[in-house]
């Protein structure tokens, strides 16, 4: 995944250096890597000063190995990267939280997180939305999301307003299952259209914060 095409929320990185303090963990400060779009904590690796540096140089997530006692890019190996969008420090100045893009498994066993394969999920639709994303870039043979975006902004529309009767019928006239399923069939559609648009979900949920207020 190239750093250019990544997708909202990311932010600007940001932070600086200096925000950090170095002092209380012998130069070392633990950095929580959790995944830009749905949330779920991937690993947690260590940052000296300059892992960080390069972080926010770079764009893509660098450690302090405790063990090899080397600094090393996640994925520099594997190709399993980290695309980092945004990194925050907490109160105490000394842990950070790196939000990141992962290509590829981010555990070196396989798996998408660090915690094993039962841990605790982040939000799919946010997951889902990225998989549209790629498909819209990508266009792969055979994929129904490409077809819809092969078809055209005015197609995507249709299917919405397709899927948005049936939701609206199964409500009145049907089971709660046949509900639950039209609107999962609306939801992907919006998110086929918006992204025909140049949107995605972390546009719409802005706009909800916004009228949320404070």
């Amino acid at each position: 995944m190239n750093a250019d095409r990544l997708p909202l929320p990311l932010l600007p990185l940001g932070l600086d250096v200096d925000d950090v303090d170095f002092s209380r963990g012998d130069g070392l400060v633990p950095g929580v890597v959790q995944h830009a779009l749905s949330g779920q904590v991937l690993m947690v690796g260590f940052l000296d000063e300059p892992a960080l540096r390069s972080t926010l140089e770079t764009g893509m997530a660098t450690f302090w190995s405790r063990s090899r006692q080397e600094q090393w890019v996640k994925g520099e190996s594997s190709g399993n990267t980290l695309i980092v969008g945004a990194v925050e420090v907490d109160c105490d100045r000394d842990t950070l939280v790196l939000h990141c893009l992962p290509e590829g498994p981010t555990c070196h066993t396989g798996d998408q997180t660090c915690f094993g394969p039962d841990a605790l999920p982040g939000s799919f639709l946010h997951l889902l939305d990225e998989v549209v994303r790629r498909r819209e870039v990508d266009r792969p043979t055979g994929s129904y999301t490409a077809s819809l975006f092969e078809g055209g902004l005015r197609r995507a529309a249709q299917k919405v307003g397709e899927e948005g009767v049936e939701t609206a019928l199964a409500a009145v006239a049907q089971d709660e299952e046949a509900l639950v399923g039209e609107a999962a069939d609306l939801v992907f559609h919006l998110m086929v259209l918006l992204r025909s648009r140049g949107l995605g979900l972390a546009d719409v949920e802005r706009v909800l914060r916004d009228r949320h207020g404070p």
